[in-house]
């Protein structure tokens, strides 16, 4: 056996080391989340009001919150960073302005969660007069998801061939005929795939939210989006820190977790059956 040969089993074994460990992690973590969670988790945990200063009954006010905070921001980021992604990919001038604006939203991407709750407190909070309120929150949500979703799109955009876009052209269709019949449906589920990944973030982040949207108990739902909101990644952070009963929060915190978990999970295997079957029916 000779060293090139040696050196590849090696890196493949250190490789293999690493995903046998990550996969570990993530088996411990699942396992310990199902223990602690399983034995709270039911119908009326999950639909039922929080009672007794959230240390009895459920928590279908912070699964509503949670609900409508990132319902909201997607219905606001989407077509933005779709627009977005569109012109930085085919219309982007001149050149220097295209860079400054990906650095920009590259930097937002990389960017502290809790920084995006601070802007939100101080733009949309106090400067707009909003308040700690649903609109707020999702607001600064949507700012949250926005590079996630830019850099989704205009990756899928550039991934369709260029010949797709020249044969529209040369058939006569305009540019902008051609990015929405062509470009984009054959894009779309690459989009799809990162907008749903975007989704199951927006709805695990607490950090944002502290600031311009959520509510420590509450149980009531929203009537409007001036109402501030319960919503879970809080919801499990205020059973951990506050409160005076331990023995009672703690359970529904891990429940409130598995809910939340349980959520993004389904989030993501959505994302992966939308795209299955967007591709299957286009080979049909």
């Amino acid at each position: 056996m000779n060293k090139r040969t040696l050196n590849n089993y090696l890196g493949i074994g250190i490789l293999a080391a690493f995903l046998l460990m990550t996969i570990g992690f993530l088996v411990v973590f699942l396992v310990r989340m199902f223990y602690k969670g399983l034995p709270v988790l039911s119908l009326n945990f999950i639909f039922r009001n929080p009672r007794e200063a959230m240390t009895a009954g459920g928590i279908f006010p912070a699964v509503a919150g949670t609900f409508w905070l990132t319902s909201l921001a997607i219905l606001v980021a989407f077509p933005l960073g779709v627009l977005t992604a569109i012109y930085l990919s085919q219309y982007g001038k001149p050149r220097w302005l295209v860079r400054t604006v990906k650095v920009a939203i590259n930097t937002l991407a990389g960017t502290p969660s809790i920084i995006f709750g601070l802007f939100g407190m101080a733009v949309f909070v106090n400067l707009m007069g909003f308040d700690v309120s649903l609109l707020s929150g999702s607001l600064t949500l949507a700012i949250l998801a926005m590079p996630m979703i830019i850099n989704a799109t205009e990756e899928a955009i550039r991934g369709v061939p260029n010949d797709f876009s020249e044969a529209s052209l040369a058939l006569g269709a305009t540019k902008r005929q051609t990015i929405m019949k062509v470009v984009l449906p054959t894009a779309l589920p690459s989009i799809l795939t990162g907008t749903i990944i975007s989704i199951g973030r927006v709805a695990g982040e607490t950090a944002p939210i502290m600031f311009t949207a959520a509510t420590f108990y509450s149980r009531r739902l929203p009537h409007n989006i001036t109402d501030e909101v319960m919503a879970l990644p809080y919801h499990i952070y205020a059973l951990m820190t506050e409160g005076t009963k331990p023995e009672a929060q703690v359970p529904i915190a891990y429940g409130t977790a598995l809910v939340l978990l349980l959520m993004v999970l389904t989030i993501s295997a959505g994302a992966v059956a939308i795209r299955f079957s967007i591709r299957r029916k286009r080979k049909w």
